[in-house]
């Protein structure tokens, strides 16, 4: 999936009061090596502005996973760009170092720069992946880019009239979008079979696909072995799924006319951290009612930014469950529970969960709420330059100007920048405040 995330990048590039060399991901949504690119072409500015700029890594879209990038993948990048490498052993020797310590960080023109550390622009909270982010020379600038992205792509929900509601169109008690499995998404597997263990599936406006990512799911190997289902029929209980991954830009009104609750089945959920994407946002923004198949404490984090979560009226214990399919169970219960309440106690359920998720959706749309989100990131992100100016020795450049002296033949290979900063080094000390 590919969205149009540059005019994001370049609006928060304005809120801040500081120069930086910003990469993403382009297309956006890929997270292979080769895809992180500049946001703009900076090359023309001249090495002094690449040098003494701090970089930011823009790494918000899709959970951190440190170790999806080995060091010899990261070190095949280099050599995709420049073979001749291969032949030098002592420029592959450099490299891998560089890697070793630098991780991604390598990956950028600050590698090289005064700056000992370069910013990673993340979305997510207790974050294990984030610490060790910060080990190899990165600094964390936290803000919910899902937030912004989902006002974006929802703004429409603000003002169309097929999201009225009218109870009496309520036909089943629950809007499950259940596309993808793979990944850290295997917990839906687990769902699924949970649905169909208590019978729910006929109260559930939900799909199911049999394969994902070129597996199925008959033959899928569990990461987490807990998650592991039983059943090899679920196909049997459903309609196939055909939607693609674009679906999450959008919302389909229907849906949610003739269903209760979403139940929202989130990209993390068998995970410690905090990281909830659009998903979370659209029965927000839909002026929906919703249970959150999270990681524990999500919907804590929701409160946090202000929105009211159905703790009054529906048990939300499971967002405290540390345990996976306990977590799942508390859920699936809960959704029994509700479903074979008597109609008339079921109609005073919605008339007071859609209240709520009426003051919800009012607050969503809100310039105020809005503008938190960006103001949240200036704040961070000013928080964390200013911690960079800290850590501002030139530590890297310096490494690279000894052996540069010793034996400067030996870097015909390397990047033209840094060289051309070699020729040039009482002005880099100047940056560095040294003279």
């Amino acid at each position: 999936m590919s969205v149009p995330l540059d005019r994001l990048y370049n609006h928060l590039d304005s809120l801040c009061n500081h120069d930086a060399l910003i990469y993403r991901f382009y297309p956006h949504g890929s997270k292979k090596l080769e895809d992180i690119h500049p946001l703009y072409d900076f090359s023309q500015r001249g090495w002094q502005y690449q040098i003494g700029t701090p970089g930011m890594l823009c790494h918000d879209q899709e959970p951190l996973m440190f170790d999806q990038y080995s060091n010899h993948d990261m070190l095949n990048y280099f050599v995709h760009y420049n073979p001749a490498v291969l032949d030098d052993t002592k420029a592959v020797n450099r490299l891998k170092e560089l890697i070793n310590t630098q991780h991604l960080r390598s990956m950028t023109w600050s590698r090289h720069g005064i700056y000992d550390t370069t910013l990673l622009l993340h979305s997510e909270k207790h974050s294990e992946n984030l610490a060790r982010y910060e080990q190899v020379g990165f600094i964390g600038v936290y803000w919910w880019a899902h937030a912004a992205i989902a006002n974006d792509w929802y703004r429409y929900a603000k003002h169309d009239p097929e999201l009225a509601v009218n109870f009496n169109n309520i036909s089943q008690d629950f809007l499950v979008y259940n596309r993808a499995w793979t990944g850290t998404r295997e917990y839906r597997l687990k769902f699924t079979e949970l649905v169909i263990n208590l019978d729910l599936q006929s109260r559930c406006l939900m799909k199911f696909s049999t394969t994902c990512d070129g597996q199925h799911y008959s033959k899928f190997n569990f990461k987490n072995p807990t998650l592991a289902i039983s059943q090899h029929d679920l196909e049997a209980h459903f309609d196939p799924c055909t939607i693609n991954a674009t679906a999450s830009a959008d919302y389909h009104a229907p849906d949610y006319a003739h269903t209760g609750i979403e139940i929202v089945l989130e990209t993390l959920f068998d995970d410690t951290r905090w990281h909830l994407t659009e998903k979370s946002l659209r029965p927000i923004a839909c002026g929906r009612p919703f249970m959150l198949a999270g990681t524990p404490g999500s919907l804590e984090y929701l409160r946090s930014y202000g929105f009211e979560t159905f703790g009054n009226l529906i048990d939300e214990s499971y967002d405290q469950i540390a345990n996976s399919v306990e977590r799942l169970q508390c859920i699936t219960a809960e959704m029994s529970r509700i479903s074979k309440l008597p109609q008339k106690q079921k109609l005073q359920l919605w008339q007071s969960l859609y209240e709520i998720a009426d003051r919800n959706k009012q607050l969503f749309f809100s310039d105020a709420w809005q503008q938190q989100i960006f103001d949240e990131f200036v704040s961070n992100f000013n928080q964390s330059i200013s911690i960079m100016e800290h850590c501002k020795t030139g530590q890297h450049w310096l490494k690279f100007r000894d052996a540069w002296i010793a034996c400067p033949d030996q870097f015909k290979l390397a990047d033209p920048v840094i060289l051309e900063s070699m020729l040039h080094q009482e002005e880099v000390e100047q940056l560095l405040n040294r003279t």
